[in-house]
């Protein structure tokens, strides 16, 4: 049997196994151990085992329960609130103020976890509820927050990030340095959108009416304080990492505690708040490892039938310029994010593509910014877009799932915009990591 039949059989397996509800970390392990029994009997069961392993004693992949558990002491200490009353504070009377506050926030938010539903839930509570009273166009509300909320796949410490590093086998630290440009790029070309709209239709976004926003700037600033602990918190875990004083899984731990320091300073510090934070992270951090487990087995299955250099040397050989080439996988990408989790997508298709972007000449880093851009897409396209689902199921009542998925198309179309100045314009993602590292 051909290896072009065995590819199409794993698939249609794969579609199968999740038609009927079985989880994706199962369907894959389930998947790659059939596979392997198949070609190589009982023996393929210690093939599949010492894939595995080899992926579970990277040390880089302790990071992610340390950021998890980080964002979810976060998450319960009240930040976001402090936070989002700064800044609305502080962004004075101006028509639209609330919703371009709202992304900066996102973005601060992104730094502080490098986790995308807790975000959005944190949003979803906070800032939602509040431009609703304001008066804000429902679904320049909505988009908003989904689109902001979605930059945590980008901006460092993103744990999107840190699981493409170790797919791909590239550094880490690196990956976050590119990430912060293009970032910041995205919730720029947001808040430049929100502006435009606002000023060709005041319908949209009516005057900040809290009272402290009519005092002058100088007299503002004293509610900045909501905004220091942010900042010193990000500037230790970023600053650790970029210098080189830490690895970032030591920048991970330190972020940790740091979280926790947060929550005794804003007196939010309790067992009952550890003990929640630990039990979400664990069921964070336990379905992560389901994924990466089925993932890991598949691939290395796939990969010693032949099928990884079947598909490697299928994509050398288009016989096509070497963007189109990238283009075509950021559109099997979007293909796969119509059924597969995120974290199956980079570990099933990051060590195929990785090595095809080098032969091409390109850099891995810069593709990893793509990637993570492209999967910020996917959180939020329509029907399986979980940015969408996650804000549901916070949203006040009279907000719909079709309303969500309607109000994220523009910003869609943002983010397109601005994966393809990446593209295009490599220096966005590599100036920074270049400019550090060599």
């Amino acid at each position: 049997m051909g290896i072009e039949v065995v590819t199409l059989l794993i698939v249609l397996a794969l579609l199968a196994l999740m038609a009927f509800g079985i989880p994706l970390g199962v369907t894959t392990l389930l998947v790659s151990v059939v596979t392997a029994l198949i070609y190589y009997g009982t023996n393929g069961l210690f093939l599949v085992a010492s894939n595995v392993y080899h992926v579970l004693e990277k040390y880089e992949l302790v990071a992610v329960p340390f950021f998890v558990f980080m964002a979810n002491v976060l998450e319960r200490s009240g930040i976001a609130h402090a936070l989002f009353d700064s800044m609305s504070i502080l962004g004075g009377r101006a028509r639209g103020s609330v919703a371009v506050q709202t992304c900066v926030v996102a973005v601060i938010l992104a730094a502080m976890s490098g986790i995308m539903g807790g975000e959005i839930v944190m949003l979803g509570l906070i800032a939602l509820p509040q431009m609703l009273r304001l008066g804000y166009d429902r679904n320049l509300s909505i988009g908003i927050i989904c689109a902001a909320g979605a930059l945590a796949t980008l901006i460092p410490p993103s744990v999107v990030m840190i699981v493409y590093g170790l797919a791909a086998q590239v550094s880490i630290t690196k990956l976050f340095a590119a990430g912060a440009i293009p970032g910041v790029l995205l919730a720029s070309i947001f808040i430049v959108y929100i502006i435009i709209r606002c000023k060709l239709n005041p319908s949209l976004a009516p005057i900040n009416d809290i009272p402290e926003t009519a005092l002058p700037l100088y007299k503002r600033l004293k509610y900045l304080k909501g905004a220091i602990l942010p900042f010193l918190l990000i500037g230790m875990v970023l600053g650790m990492i970029y210098t080189g004083i830490t690895t970032v899984t030591e920048a991970a731990a330190m972020g940790a505690v740091g979280a926790m320091i947060v929550s005794a300073i804003l007196k939010q510090f309790s067992y009952r708040m550890i003990r929640d934070a630990m039990r979400q992270t664990a069921l964070t951090v336990g379905s992560i490892i389901w994924l990466v487990l089925g993932a890991v087995s598949l691939v290395g299955i796939y990969n010693l039938i032949g099928g990884v250099s079947f598909l490697t040397d299928f994509l050398k050989g288009l016989d096509m310029h070497p963007l189109a080439i990238i283009a075509i996988m950021m559109a099997i990408v979007m293909v796969l994010g119509t059924f597969l989790e995120w974290i199956a997508i980079i570990f099933i298709t990051v060590p195929i593509f990785a090595p095809v972007v080098v032969g091409l000449g390109f850099d891995p880093v810069w593709f990893g910014v793509l990637f993570a851009m492209n999967i910020q897409i996917y959180y939020l396209s329509p029907p399986f877009g979980p940015a969408c689902f996650f804000l549901k199921s916070v949203a006040p009542k009279g907000i719909e799932l079709q309303h969500i998925f309607v109000a994220v198309l523009p910003f869609i179309a943002l983010q397109v915009i601005g994966m393809v100045l990446v593209l295009f314009f490599p220096q966005l993602a590599l100036w920074l990591p270049n400019l550090m590292f060599n």
